[in-house]
């Protein structure tokens, strides 16, 4: 060995010193987590998700989706063809019952009456004409049956008086008949004539315009739509329920609604109608739910989406605790693996849930009987029981405590997935 080998040896040293030192309380902490990891006792409560048992308010609802519309309102539409010559209105104006709303040219209508008005006078000039000739044709006859009884006159002068007699008469007939019918026919025109000016037939609201000033509107294939006009202080909620869920409406029940823009507000109702003929889109069956809800300030508008809420029932400030603590079967063990989640949140018996209770009653609930399950509680010492709890009010999420729990008490609502080493899996920080 030469001597420029010799002076690396203690630097050498010194790392393999500093490389122990900071291995050994690496390997010291490794080897005291291993330890309570697998050898150390675990907490027989750590593999379980609790939940308290709180007070608060529960609701089992019928969800559904709607529209708003008005509950009365009327098409305006037009009654005799010709050209839109004004509209007086627009969209948004608030009108009342036979406001001007628009007016159609009147040109033709005009004339037609006039034309009726100087028929008819004409004809009544005629009667006054046949008028003359009954009472100068009666007086002939008069005339004619006084000679025949001083027998002065012939036989056939009589019969020839008396004809022309009942002809004035059949002839003042036939014309008042006439004058009749063109009173009738003026009646008509004038009709017509005032249906040129489009009235509204409600106090309401415009909400939309269809024709256009200047178009020619034509009432003989189809009577157009001029303009819409609604009641807006009064709105219906049309919605559409499954068929799986209409079962559980009855008349007058409860129900609330919300609409997008509404920030969260509720709108309150009561069930009105249940339309009998569903609606069939896509091979889904929906029936026509419908209720009104006043609307004083306008803030409700036309076609508007409704989230739609039919309460079925409803408790307020209960005992509640949480339905995925009840499921059909047995409660699962932490050590059948970590593959077992959560039971999942729904209706007591469930088909094919397994979890952390079970339902040992009617899980319908039969007239006048609460249901009933088995929960599994921690205790003050920090171990598990099992207690019988009966329900009163469930909904897929929470159920009503009638009696079996206190307040505060914690249910297990689940289990933890771990790692294996019974401590809850902890979540990554993001």
């Amino acid at each position: 060995m030469t001597d420029d080998t010799r002076p690396n040896r203690p630097a050498r040293a010194r790392w393999g010193r500093r490389t122990a030192l900071i291995l050994l309380p690496v390997l010291l902490v490794g080897g005291w987590y291993a330890r309570s990891a697998f050898l150390g006792e675990r907490d027989p409560l750590a593999s379980y998700q609790f939940t308290s048992i709180q007070r608060g308010d529960i609701e089992d609802v019928v969800t559904a989706t709607g529209t708003l519309q008005p509950r009365d309102f009327v098409d305006v539409g037009a009654q005799v063809s010709g050209q839109l010559r004004r509209i007086h209105v627009e969209v948004g104006d608030t009108v009342d019952a036979g406001q001007l709303l628009a007016e159609i040219d009147p040109t033709v209508y005009r004339a037609r009456v006039d034309g009726s008005r100087a028929q008819l006078k004409n004809l009544r000039a005629q009667l006054k004409d046949r008028e003359a000739q009954r009472t100068l044709a009666h007086i002939q006859l008069r005339r004619q049956r006084a000679l025949m009884a001083a027998d002065a006159t012939t036989k056939e002068s009589l019969q020839t008086a008396e004809a022309a007699a009942k002809s004035a008469e059949a002839q003042l007939d036939a014309l008042r008949a006439q004058i009749e019918q063109i009173e009738s026919t003026l009646r008509a025109d004038e009709a017509n004539l005032q249906y040129a000016r489009i009235l509204s037939p409600m106090r309401g609201t415009v909400v939309s315009i269809t024709a256009r000033q200047g178009q020619t509107l034509n009432t003989n294939q189809q009577a157009p739509v001029v303009m819409r006009i609604a009641d807006l202080s009064t709105m219906t909620v049309q919605t559409q329920v499954s068929e799986a869920d209409v079962g559980r409406l009855k008349l007058g029940m409860d129900a609330y609604f919300t609409t997008l823009g509404g920030s969260g507000k509720r709108w309150q109702g009561t069930l009105e109608k249940v339309e009998p003929t569903p609606t069939v889109t896509n091979n889904v069956v929906l029936y026509n739910a419908l209720f009104d809800v006043p609307n004083p300030d306008g803030r409700l508008m036309t076609q508007m989406t409704a989230q739609v809420f039919f309460v079925v029932a409803q408790a307020k400030d209960v005992l509640l605790m949480p339905m995925a603590a009840l499921a059909q079967g047995q409660a699962r063990s932490p050590q059948a693996g970590t593959a077992a989640a959560a039971p999942p949140a729904g209706v007591p018996g469930s088909a094919g849930g397994r979890g952390m209770g079970r339902v040992t009653g009617p899980t319908a609930g039969a007239a006048g009987t609460p249901r009933q399950g088995t929960v599994k509680v921690a205790d003050a010492d920090g171990k598990l029981e099992e207690r019988k709890v009966e329900l009163g009010v469930a909904n897929r999420v929470q159920a009503q405590v009638l009696s079996g729990l206190q307040e505060g008490e914690r249910v297990v609502s689940g289990l933890v997935v771990g790692n294996g080493t019974g401590r809850p899996q902890m979540t990554p920080r993001l």
